[in-house]
């Protein structure tokens, strides 16, 4: 969720409002459906189709009719806990709404710009509002083909047409792969040994779009982005981890973009010298960002009550400045968006229903400045670690520079 993302009419009834009159940790949300692989696994396959990723205990379930989406994953097994966030009761509903469909899930493929004058989630000359944001039907409703299928890795493929705000229409392939990482190729990724006694699963998905027209996409009449996002279950005990690149902001820019929703208040965001604290308890709404000039690539999340590590690693290409921003406004600097995001779902005014609760982890790509023919990738990989708290604090120092006990005792 970059400006607004997942919300209902959040704007409408006066997100900000409800923000500060929420401000309290305490706040009442419902208690997340939560259960295991196997109970989410039979939920899906009573609905739609479900392609399942499997070696040994590790386990990935993977839905084409929702863009070939990671909807949740098992280290365990069928037996194991399920870490991905699952929107029952849309799924069971059979039907579909306006603006967009929450279905959940670990990784999602969808595309940026959401706001701005080269935005693709308003068409042109309508306002920046609730009542006119409209997610693309390829990214919302409309399947991925299935183009390939192994015990370990599915891809697929979309062929599709967008027109922005500005009016400028881009005819694109999408190309999709999830594949399941094998402790071998788990250990590389990480550059750190994962020890036997912990329980992991470990998937990328590899993400490409190809500009399939006639014409160069340039910057004066817009361009896209890959943008993956994970949605996961929150608890009480979970606390969001980012670490970014140390300096004064007069040389790299703020630490961190606190302000989607109003400014996250300082006992659910903790922003050190390089690396940040956020609360993932899905009790209330706020959202940050990190800038190319901040942003490392990886962050995480630990939920102390599960003894889960959860990791998100992504491509950043070095060099790389212009990622598309999104915000509902015409923009001064259409591309000086952020590069990472994180998002925690609450009541979006006092007393209402929340979206979940979830929170989420993002990433993007650059923005595409394509030829005809050109593709740019975007690879984002998910690791849930699950065991006892002296093997994951090696992991957690190891890629996010902190303890567990810093992370634990951080909010």
């Amino acid at each position: 969720m970059r400006y607004v993302g997942l919300v209902c009419a959040l704007v409408a009834v006066g997100a900000m409002a409800g923000c500060e009159a929420n401000r309290s940790k305490k706040t009442a949300s419902p208690a997340p459906v939560s259960g295991t692989f196997g109970d989410d696994l039979a939920f899906l396959k009573a609905h739609t189709d479900v392609l399942v990723l499997s070696s040994g205990p590790a386990q990935v379930a993977v839905v084409p009719a929702y863009q070939g989406r990671v909807m949740t994953s098992s280290a365990d097994g069928a037996a194991g806990a399920s870490f991905g966030w699952i929107n029952r009761e849309l799924i069971a509903s059979g039907e579909t709404g306006p603006h967009m469909n929450a279905f959940g899930g670990e990784d999602r493929f969808w595309m940026g710009p959401e706001g701005g004058q080269f935005a693709i989630f308003f068409a042109k000359g309508k306002e920046f509002k609730f009542e006119d944001w409209q997610t693309p039907a390829v990214i919302d409703t409309e399947p991925f083909d299935v183009t390939s299928k192994s015990a370990t890795e599915a891809t697929f493929k979309k062929t599709t047409q967008l027109t922005n705000y500005s009016g400028t229409t881009f005819n694109l392939q999408i190309d999709r792969a999830v594949r399941l990482l094998d402790a071998k190729a788990m250990t590389a990724a990480l550059g750190v040994e994962v020890p036997a006694s912990v329980k992991a699963v470990a998937y990328e998905t590899d993400n490409k779009i190809t500009n399939t027209g006639t014409e160069a996409w340039k910057k004066e009449t817009g361009l896209l982005s890959i943008w993956i996002l994970g949605m996961f279950i929150p608890s009480d005990a979970t606390t969001i981890v980012i670490p970014f690149q140390a300096g004064a902001d007069s040389e790299l820019g703020p630490k961190v973009n606190d302000a989607y929703f109003g400014k996250v208040p300082a006992d659910r965001l903790i922003v050190k010298d390089d690396v940040l604290f956020f609360s993932g308890d899905g009790k209330y709404r706020s959202k940050i960002g990190l800038s190319p000039a901040r942003a490392k690539s990886v962050a995480g999340s630990y939920d102390a009550a599960g003894k889960v590590l959860t990791l998100v690693q992504y491509t950043k290409p070095a060099g790389a400045t212009d990622y598309v921003n999104s915000m509902w406004e015409m923009q001064e600097a259409p591309y000086a968006g952020d590069v990472v995001n994180s998002y925690n779902d609450g009541p979006a005014t006092p007393g209402a229903k929340p979206m979940g609760p979830f929170y989420e982890l993002e990433t993007s790509s650059p923005a595409a400045a394509l030829k005809p023919g050109e593709s740019l990738s975007h690879v984002h990989r998910t690791f849930h670690l699950q065991g006892a708290e002296a093997d994951l604090d090696k992991i957690a120092q190891a890629l996010l520079g902190v303890s567990l006990e810093e992370i634990k005792t951080a909010l």
